[in-house]
């Protein structure tokens, strides 16, 4: 083995790969540069040269890993079966652990972070505070208004005890960004299994799935599925639901097979959902899908009966099945190159019918790639998650300062 090579996987892994080509058409980075190496087929190459010592530790092969967005769009039309979600995440932490690869210090910094949930929570209660007040400072920071104090735990406590639901009970995975940034897509959520009767706990033991130090390569995540194993695995719950996709699915990898997760809105779905009236105006929305739903859970999308449930028109976006650019990190360690996968997505907004138009996506991270494409597109858009799009008009009970959906 040549020193520096990812000693990682056995050799069966490495070498599943039946070179048919069916990764190069769905694979982003492949259709950015026409280069063989960068697609999953040339990368597992690479990697197995480098683990049966045919090819020396190169800057190439660093160059290509880093390269990869991490979509999983390759897995679900390779007809070997090729993990190679698994084997990307195992490399990328090789690579960093070999100092062959560095993530920027913004996320280095990020990743120690949420491995510590309440210094996470407390070190972005300014930035809470920033878009409570309608400052929106950073191009990926979309509109909402989330409270700056109380968590997501408390208000469903709060709402347990005032609205007391009879039916299925759920446990809501928070999420580290989603409830230090953006916990009024939380507050959503909750109000939504509420108003369909379902119980919600919110565990405070919880802490970040390890989806960012799977997208990073950097350590911490058996720590993380550890500490959620334990908070999540003794309740009595039918599931446990997740509004992020990437989130949900570095779940299931922790809690499979001693609990089930579920995309909450696929969730909805089984149970019976309610359906809000059908709304005046000329409002139309854009539905993407992310890929760590379609391509990772292997979910076949939001489903029909949730979406038709918002009461607003809807179709696909173009392109829906295709990777927007976010990658979980990729927007950040790569911006160019998420930027070009992005402007071809987009663009059907310029010409998008619709007053306002709404793009909606599942994932909190595809909200913030989607929102930056302000500076792409020509006319004005609206980034939601459809979670918000079925929660109710306000009540009492809830948050004065948090937007309203649409």
């Amino acid at each position: 083995m040549i020193a520096n090579t990812p000693a990682i996987l056995d050799q069966n892994l490495l070498s599943s790969c039946v070179h048919c080509g069916f990764c190069l058409e769905v694979c982003p980075t492949y259709q950015l540069t026409g280069d063989e190496n960068n697609s999953p087929r040339g990368r597992l190459r690479l990697w197995r040269d480098e683990a049966e010592g045919k090819l020396a530790a190169d800057p190439w092969t660093d160059f290509y890993t880093s390269e990869c967005v991490g979509c999983l769009a390759c897995e679900p039309v390779c007809p070997a079966n090729v993990k190679y979600g698994s084997i990307l995440e195992q490399t990328r932490h090789a690579h960093v652990q070999a100092k062959r690869f560095k993530p920027k210090l913004e996320l280095r910094a990020a990743a120690l972070a949420v491995r510590h949930p309440k210094f996470f929570n407390l070190a972005m209660a300014p930035a809470r505070a920033l878009r409570s007040l309608g400052f929106f400072p950073h191009p990926l920071i979309f509109k909402g208004r989330p409270h700056v104090t109380e968590s997501t735990a408390s208000y469903a406590r709060r709402l347990m005890e005032s609205r007391k639901p009879t039916g299925p009970r759920v446990a809501l995975l928070a999420g580290c960004l989603m409830e230090a940034l953006f916990r009024e897509i939380n507050f959503a959520t909750v109000r939504v299994l509420i108003d369909n009767n379902i119980q919600v706990v919110v565990p405070e033991e919880q802490g970040c799935c390890g989806a960012f130090q799977e997208h990073t390569g950097l350590d911490g995540v058996e720590e993380m599925r550890a500490q959620n194993r334990g908070a999540f695995i003794p309740l009595d719950v039918d599931a446990v639901v997740s509004n992020s996709s990437g989130c949900g699915l570095a779940l299931k990898k922790t809690l499979s097979p001693d609990k089930p997760v579920r995309d909450v809105l696929e969730f909805l779905a089984e149970v019976g959902i309610k359906a809000r009236k059908p709304r005046e105006g000329n409002a139309r929305v854009y539905v993407d899908l992310p890929c760590h739903l379609v391509h990772g859970q292997r979910s076949p999308g939001i489903p029909s009966p949730v979406l038709d449930a918002t009461g607003l028109r809807w179709e696909l976006a173009p392109y829906a099945k295709d990777c927007c650019g976010s990658g979980g990190i990729y927007n950040i360690q790569k911006p160019e190159n998420a930027r070009e996968i992005l402007a071809k997505k987009s663009a059907f907004l310029n010409e998008a019918a619709g007053d306002p138009v709404i793009l909606a996506t599942s994932n909190h991270v595809c909200m913030m790639q989607w929102n930056s494409a302000k500076s792409l597109v020509k006319r004005s858009f609206q980034v939601q998650h459809v979670i918000q799009l079925l929660d109710s008009p306000k009540t009492p009970t809830d948050h004065p300062n948090e937007n309203s959906s649409c």
